[in-house]
C-alpha cells in the first residue's frame, strides 16, 4: 500500500520559513509598530510629571510613573469656565451614545428588511434618494439643521444631537442591511409567506434572528462614528450636552502657561477608551459580519 501511495502525493509541506515569509512578517510587524509607536508616546507621556517631561525625551520611559494626570484628566482638568473633568463629558456622550446607535439601527433593519423582500412602490427611489446623502458633504447640511430644529425647538439639547446622528447614519445603515438582506435566501421569505406570516411576523421570527453578524457591523460603524464626533457635538448638543471629545479640546486648548502635556495625553486615552474596547470585545464579529454578506449587493 505505501507504494501505491508515494509520499509526494501527499502534497509538498511549505517551507516554515522562507524569504517571503520573512517579508511579510517584516512589513506587519513594521506597520504594527508604526500603529503603536505614538500610542506608547502618550500612555509614557500621561505617566511622566511635568518637570521630566520638560527635561527629557519623549520616547523616554517614565522614571518615577504617575497616575496623577489621570486623576486630573478626569475629575479637576478645565473644559472652559468648568473645571470638574471629563467625567461631565462621559456622562454626556453615553446619553447622547445610547439613542443615536439603538435608533439608526432599528430603523436600518426595518427598512432594509422592507426593500429587500417586500419591495414597495417607490422603495428604489427612496433608497437611491438615500444614497445620495452619502455623497454629500455633511457640512452642506448644517446651517439649514440649525434652522430646522431651532424651529421644533431641538437644537441645543439632547433631543437635536441624536436627531442629527440618526440622520446622517441613516444613509449608511440602509446601505448595509438592504445588501445583506438581499443575500439571504428568497425561499426563506417565501416560504414564511406560504406559512401566513405577515410583515411583522417574518420580521421578529425569521429575519431578524439571522441579522446578528450584521447587526454588530452596524453598531460597531455607529459608536465609533458617534463617540469620535467632534463637529455635531459642538454644534448641535448644546453648553449642558457637550460631549467627551469637544470637552477634550477644550482642556487642551484652555490651558494658560505651562502646557500640561502629561494631562492632555491621559485626557485623550481616556476619550478614547471606548472605541477601542468595542474594537477589541467584538473585532472577530465585525470582521464575520462583514463576511457574511455586509458589503455584498
Amino acid at each position: 500500500m505505501k507504494d501505491l501511495y508515494p509520499s509526494h502525493a501527499e502534497g509538498l509541506r511549505p517551507n516554515r520559513l522562507n524569504l517571503r515569509r520573512l517579508a511579510l512578517y517584516g512589513c506587519l510587524g513594521l506597520a504594527g509598530l508604526l500603529f503603536l509607536f505614538p500610542l506608547y508616546v502618550m500612555v509614557s507621556t500621561s505617566l511622566k510629571t511635568l518637570p521630566e517631561i520638560s527635561q527629557g525625551s519623549i520616547f523616554a520611559l517614565p522614571q518615577h510613573p504617575s497616575l496623577g494626570a489621570w486623576k486630573t484628566a478626569w475629575q479637576s482638568a478645565c473644559t472652559g469656565l468648568s473645571c470638574h473633568g471629563l467625567q461631565g463629558g462621559f456622562v454626556n456622550s453615553v446619553f447622547i451614545l445610547v439613542p443615536s446607535v439603538a435608533l439608526p439601527v432599528m430603523l436600518g433593519t426595518i427598512t432594509g428588511y422592507a426593500l429587500s423582500f417586500w419591495r414597495p412602490k417607490g422603495g428604489k427611489l427612496l433608497f437611491g434618494g438615500l444614497l445620495l446623502g452619502l455623497f454629500v458633504p455633511y457640512q452642506v447640511f448644517i446651517y439649514p439643521l440649525v434652522r430646522v430644529l431651532s424651529t421644533v425647538g431641538l437644537y441645543g439639547n439632547l433631543g437635536g444631537i441624536v436627531a442629527v446622528h440618526t440622520i446622517f447614519a441613516m444613509p449608511i445603515m440602509l446601505l448595509l442591511f438592504r445588501n445583506y438582506y438581499a443575500s439571504l435566501p428568497m425561499d426563506l421569505f417565501k416560504a414564511a409567506r406560504v406559512d401566513g406570516g405577515g410583515f411583522w411576523a417574518i420580521f421578529w421570527r425569521v429575519v431578524l434572528p439571522m441579522s446578528t453578524p450584521i447587526i454588530i457591523v452596524a453598531v460597531i460603524l455607529q459608536v465609533t462614528g458617534v463617540w469620535n464626533d467632534f463637529l455635531f457635538g459642538l454644534i448641535f448638543a448644546g453648553a449642558d450636552n457637550l460631549p467627551m471629545t469637544v470637552q477634550l479640546n477644550n482642556i487642551v486648548n484652555s490651558a494658560r502657561g505651562a502646557q500640561e502635556y502629561n494631562v492632555h495625553m491621559a485626557a485623550t486615552i481616556l476619550t478614547a477608551i471606548v472605541p477601542l474596547f468595542v474594537y477589541f470585545v467584538s473585532g472577530r464579529w465585525f470582521v464575520r459580519g462583514i463576511a457574511a454578506g455586509a458589503v455584498k449587493g
